[in-house]
């Protein structure tokens, strides 16, 4: 999608008075298409190729087979649909209109490798007709977590939202505050990187564009600055700085001065609490350092461009 990432688009989308609903396997198409009108707009359902890992055949292969809908995930695996992409599809939470949350949906996906052989087919598998297991409940972080890992994008709620608290104890504004600052006061600010970019022509200037629930915040650092906060710039998820505003008319900007690495305020949103978090590094760094990324921040990068 060129400079923005999904993520950005559909947000954006969503602030202008756009519904955007979620992807499904009743009701998505392969492209995002146009629903029925919700308010001003016609509402937007995003496609199954939103959906990481997924081959188009296959899932033009379930629309094509959907019909009149499917009412189990049996249906969809005796319509042709392969247990792998059923997986994906489980883990990007694409089963509601089933009933089914992600990690009740995977489980009766895993559970057809029980299905009976071909003399018994069109029979239920063991697994369903027993009785149901309690699964955990996957609090909103986790799903939020697993919304960008599979889709790279989330419709539940921002990453940064979560530990808002936590920031506004900190005394960290939101992007949204600085619409109201007065040019060369001084403010803090924190959110995921979206973009990174040090043109050539710049003199070593980084600018970085920042999100947080409210907005996006758009960042100058000067090259003596980025050299003592490079590790903080290209391997922070979640990034704290502390600058001054500068307004020129309607452009607001923030000088940096310091830079924080707050990527520890988000353990807990995932199951073992860990800091690696795949949704935290939107921007892939454009400088590299023999440390490297986490092998599992899979999920969509910012851009970097120079």
């Amino acid at each position: 999608m060129g400079f923005y990432a999904p993520a950005q688009i559909v947000g954006d989308a969503r602030k202008h008075g756009v519904e955007v609903r979620p992807v499904d396997v009743n009701k998505s198409q392969w492209d995002n298409t146009l629903e029925d009108e919700a308010g001003r707009y016609k509402a937007v359902r995003l496609g199954l190729r939103q959906v990481k890992g997924v081959r188009e055949e296959d899932m033009r292969l379930l629309a094509t087979r959907r019909a009149g809908g499917y009412r189990d995930i049996h249906a969809l695996h005796q319509a042709g649909i392969s247990q792998a992409a059923l997986e994906r599809l489980a883990n990007a939470d694409a089963f509601r209109s089933l009933g089914h949350d992600r990690r009740r949906a995977l489980w009766e996906v895993t559970a057809l490798a029980d299905s009976p052989i071909i003399l018994f087919g069109g029979e239920p598998n063991e697994a369903i007709v027993e009785e149901e297991p309690v699964l955990p409940v996957m609090s909103l972080p986790q799903h939020v977590v697993q919304d960008y890992g599979t889709t790279a994008l989330s419709l539940k709620a921002h990453p940064v939202s979560f530990v808002r608290e936590k920031l506004t104890q900190l005394r960290i504004a939101c992007a949204a505050d600085l619409k109201e600052a007065r040019d060369a006061a001084p403010i803090k600010v924190a959110g995921l990187v979206l973009v990174r970019q040090r043109p050539g022509t710049a003199g070593g200037v980084c600018f970085m564009t920042i999100e947080d629930e409210t907005g996006v915040s758009n960042l100058v650092i000067f090259k003596t600055l980025f050299s003592k906060f490079r590790r903080e710039i290209l391997h922070s998820r979640l990034i704290m700085v502390d600058g001054k505003v500068q307004r020129e008319g309607d452009v607001i900007h923030v000088i940096v001065k310091t830079c924080h690495d707050l990527t520890h305020l988000m353990r807990g949103m995932t199951e073992d609490e860990t800091e690696n978090l795949p949704l935290l590094t939107l921007a892939h760094a454009d400088e590299r350092s023999p440390s490297g990324r986490d092998s599992r921040d899979f999920i969509p990068s910012a851009r970097n461009f120079k």
